[in-house]
């Protein structure tokens, strides 16, 4: 499991750049991608923040270091799976031809036979708390693995939610915690991610 939040402090940025944790980048935000480390794209829409098609896949295409992005997310609709699927899906392809490896928000409604599968690289769970911790978003993690897609999962900000998404099958997550106090809340993150990475104990007969 592998933790994306923003590079809020130099200490923080210090432990992106030891592969610790990941950086999200927003356009709505502005921060610049931190060198050596690994981060994803996300496109601000949560935040009421997107710039629009156009802009987002210039911002997209400006950005450096994109052999260590793990995805871009295409514009979505919060909790609304059909809404979410006219306006991501002309988007697709062109994230893809940045040379990005795209990502699909999936949200509430979403079913199997509703995603364009063949169209996007990694699943990501949005949706509402109880749509994305439930068993309709879980039936969708189980498929994108099946396919051999990644799956990463949005707004996971305490250990709990984390352990939830790791015994998902996610393979990433990410949060704002590390906006709020962030060198303060830094060992906090660390250990969150160790503990859910730490392999299990069992008892041998």
């Amino acid at each position: 499991m592998f933790y994306f939040a923003t590079a809020s402090t130099e200490r923080v940025r210090d432990a992106m750049r030891a592969g610790l944790i990941g950086q999200i980048v927003t356009p709505a935000a502005g921060n610049r991608v931190v060198e050596g480390a690994d981060w994803c794209a996300d496109n601000s829409v949560y935040g009421g923040k997107y710039p629009g098609d156009t802009k987002y896949l210039t911002w997209l295409a400006g950005l450096p270091f994109q052999d260590r992005c793990r995805f871009a997310v295409a514009p979505d609709v919060v909790a609304d799976a059909a809404a979410t699927l006219a306006r991501s899906r002309p988007l697709l392809a062109p994230i893809r031809a940045l040379g990005y490896q795209v990502a699909y928000a999936a949200q509430n409604g979403a079913t199997v036979d509703s995603l364009p599968w063949d169209e996007f690289d990694v699943l990501f769970i949005g949706g509402d708390t109880d749509w994305k911790l439930g068993a309709e978003a879980r039936t969708l993690i189980g498929e994108a693995k099946r396919r051999g897609k990644p799956v990463h999962m949005g707004r996971v900000n305490s250990r709990r939610r984390l352990q939830i998404a790791a015994d998902s099958a996610c393979d990433s997550a990410d949060g704002t915690y590390l906006a709020f106090g962030p060198d303060a809340n830094l060992p906090n993150v660390l250990d969150w991610v160790a503990s859910v990475n730490r392999p299990a104990l069992w008892e041998v007969a």
